[in-house]
């Protein structure tokens, strides 16, 4: 069993901490700064095992160093990118699995937003740590990698369960749902699910994590090839791919 706790930091972005409830090994998710983590641990009573990075980014690798060096935990990145995870000891690649304990997670390459990214999914517990790839009705940025790599990075995670949660590292939700509306702007389950965010928001809530299938119903970036969406874009036609680059092309100067 897996205890997942949120720790919000910066401006918009998300720490998670892992605990194994069985072994006790415990796992942060990405740490942009340390404090906070340090603070967590010791108001739990919990020690740091290890780091899971998803990509190379400061706001994702920031606290490598400092939580290696007061915890001795261990740090775990992508093979492929290992030249730029500071502190890595375990290096993984796509299909590659790591045991926290008695959870077990599964390593899925996605890159797009940079060219080493990888996520964290454990079927047992039906959760993703998804990084920069996947956002709550959005998605990352293209910096290093191609709309084809994205597009297909997409689809993996979109082929998980409905019921999986997915935690990722940014707060991004209000924004990617009033760009969402403008492509699908009669998506009822897009115009519930932004009543919804928006009332979390209100009341200084988190919208993550969410599920696969709500991204199903309402993530244009999920949605490329869907009829509806292409229609609403005037894609018809188009593959999905040519859809998908389009949207993050509009998402990109929105």
């Amino acid at each position: 069993m897996l205890t997942v706790m949120q720790i919000p930091v910066l401006n918009d972005n998300y720490i998670y901490l892992l605990r194994d409830y069985d072994s006790g090994l415990t796992a942060a998710v990405d740490p942009a700064v340390a404090k906070p983590v340090l603070d967590t641990l010791a108001e739990q009573g919990w020690h740091l095992d290890f780091i899971l990075n998803t990509h190379h980014h400061s706001d994702h690798v920031g606290a490598n160093h400092e939580l290696k060096n007061k915890t001795g935990c261990r740090i775990i990145g992508a093979k492929a990118d290992n030249h730029r995870i500071p502190g890595i000891d375990i290096e993984f690649s796509d299909g590659d699995r790591f045991r926290l304990g008695e959870t077990l997670f599964q390593i899925i390459e996605t890159p797009g937003h940079t060219s080493g990214h990888i996520v964290y999914y454990s079927a047992e517990d039906g959760v993703l740590f998804c990084g920069d790839t996947l956002f709550a009705m959005g998605c990352g940025r293209l910096f290093e990698g191609t709309a084809e790599q994205m597009w297909h990075s997409l689809q993996k995670l979109r082929a998980l369960p409905s019921a999986t949660r997915v935690y990722c590292a940014h707060e991004y939700t209000m924004n990617n749902g009033r760009f969402a509306l403008t492509i699908e702007p009669d998506n009822a389950a897009l115009q519930q699910r932004m009543r919804e965010v928006r009332r979390l928001r209100d009341e200084n809530q988190p919208t993550v994590p969410f599920t696969i299938k709500e991204e199903v119903a309402t993530n244009p970036f999920f949605r490329a090839d869907v009829d509806a969406l292409k229609t609403s874009i005037a894609m018809e036609t188009r593959p999905p791919l040519a859809v998908f680059a389009e949207l993050r092309a509009r998402k990109d100067v929105f």
